[in-house]
């Protein structure tokens, strides 16, 4: 790390003082060779690795620039676009201690979510913005928010951003900030097209590149394990969730996320999943069990490669290899951040080892493939103290049914169509809420109290309700005809 401090590079004292109170006293180095020319008011293209401090290198110089400069309603003065959710949360919390010591504002917009509680932060006036490019377009065409006063706009993680493919409307969001305003883009690599927006709309830019692209970071211990199939690769993954410390574990399917997170938690391990499956709320709470240690293990797919900084991950499991290496660079990143320590495994079959090695030699990595189960000698040093067996939550029972075989709900429901019998073979309504077997109209169907049949076109009185269904409150109405 660098000797020098933040005061020596030029950061104003309000925002020192804020960084000892974050428990950042002295910078890292790509803050050190950034800062000069960022608080300069120049340019900047910053290259490092996941975890390097990139975060804290654009807050500072972002907010030191628009300090004093309170934003009217709707038009904010600094700008940060990140991919995803997660990340622009993450960078939110890094800059608002930085923003009340300088009196400014900060909100956060993304998707998934209703847009009203942005809204209202916009309209109230807001100095920094946070965003998703998607959310954030949405509202510039509402006119919600105006980006013609934006004195700062940081692109980070530009290469994510081409990967999902947000640079068209990146493009666009750039283009409706002033063309002399200060600009920062952070990114691990500059490859596909994330060149054009340096060259489309940085003037003049300082690059610093504080690591090669895609290098290891130092302070990781990398493990290969093969395993000889199924039951031992899953007995081998509940042994390296089982320790004491935090560990996140990598799956490739939002499928296989959730499945897991509800198997170790059944096991006694504390554990929530993160996936595009699941609600922003969802995402919050999971996260926040995991960052306060209520669950020591995060099941995650590559939602959260990037973006997800918790203290103190000390493992990282790809229970399944990524697909390429820049993910298993971004997946490893959770842990080793900062300077801290921290090990990778990564979880292979023998059919999988081929393509594994070839992405870690893309990936600079060394590893030698082990074969292992969940009790060798090397797996137990790794897994270290285990932690004590936590007891699963109760289930909540579903609600009782009223009657035997039958569903008693308020207000009038339909069951869906079906053929034949016209039953619904969930007993579920439109609402969500359990319904009456059988109830409502179907073709040929029956309905709960009157059980009316209209065989070929006709139309027959049934002999009251069958036994074991339940009373549908509803108003008795003529039985629809079946087709033909």
């Amino acid at each position: 790390m660098s000797a020098r401090s933040f005061a020596d590079l030029g950061v104003p004292s309000n925002l020192v003082a804020a960084l000892r109170d974050m428990d950042r006293s002295t910078p890292f180095p790509i803050q050190a060779d950034t800062l000069p020319d960022t608080l300069a008011g120049r340019d900047v293209l910053g290259r490092g690795k996941t975890g390097s401090g990139k975060t804290l290198a654009f807050a500072i110089p972002l907010v030191a620039r628009i300090a004093g400069h309170r934003a009217p309603a709707g038009k904010p003065s600094g700008l940060v676009l990140a991919p995803t959710r997660e990340l622009a949360t993450q960078i939110t919390a890094t800059v608002e201690p930085l923003a009340r010591a300088a009196g400014l504002r900060v909100t956060t917009i993304f998707g998934g979510v209703k847009q009203t509680r942005q809204e209202q932060a916009l309209s109230h006036g807001v100095d920094i913005v946070v965003a998703c490019p998607g959310r954030l377009e949405d509202l510039m065409r509402q006119r919600i928010v105006d980006l013609s006063r934006v004195e700062v706009t940081v692109l980070d993680e530009a290469d994510h951003m081409a990967d999902l493919g947000f640079l068209p409307v990146v493009t666009r969001i750039l283009a409706a900030t002033p063309a002399g305003g200060q600009r920062m883009l952070f990114s691990a690599t500059l490859d596909n097209g994330v060149d054009k927006l340096v060259r489309k709309f940085l003037t003049d830019p300082v690059s610093h590149s504080v690591d090669p692209e895609n290098s290891p970071v130092v302070a990781m211990t990398h493990h290969l394990f093969e395993v000889s199939g199924k039951d031992d690769k899953n007995e081998l993954v509940r042994a390296l969730a089982s320790g004491t410390g935090r560990r996140i574990l990598f799956t490739r399917t939002k499928h296989q996320a959730k499945k897991l997170a509800k198997q170790l938690t059944a096991q006694g391990i504390p554990a929530r999943d993160l996936h595009g499956n699941l609600s922003q709320p969802q995402r919050d709470r999971n996260l926040e069990a995991f960052s306060a240690g209520t669950a020591r293990v995060l099941v995650a797919t590559d939602i959260a490669a990037r973006g997800v900084h918790v203290d103190d991950v000390e493992l990282v499991v790809h229970v399944d290899p990524p697909a390429e290496h820049k993910a298993y660079l971004h997946r490893s990143g959770r842990t080793a951040r900062a300077g801290s320590e921290g090990t990778v495994v990564t979880v292979m079959t023998p059919e999988q080892r081929k393509d594994t090695q070839t992405l870690l030699k893309k990936a600079a990595i060394t590893a030698r493939p082990v074969a292992v189960t969940a009790a060798s000698p090397v797996v137990v040093d790794l897994v270290g103290e285990v932690a004590p067996y936590v007891e699963p939550e109760p289930v909540a029972p579903p609600q009782q049914q009223r009657r035997a075989g039958g569903g008693h709900a308020p207000g009038r429901g339909r069951a869906g169509r079906g053929k034949g019998t016209g039953q619904r073979s969930d007993g579920a309504g439109r609402d969500g809420t359990a319904r009456g077997q059988g109830a409502g109209r179907g073709q040929g169907g029956q309905r709960s109290g009157q059980h009316r049949q209209a065989p070929s076109g006709g139309r027959a009185q049934g002999q009251g309700r069958p036994q074991g269904q339940g009373r549908a409150q509803q108003p008795r109405r003529r039985a629809t005809r079946p087709a033909g």
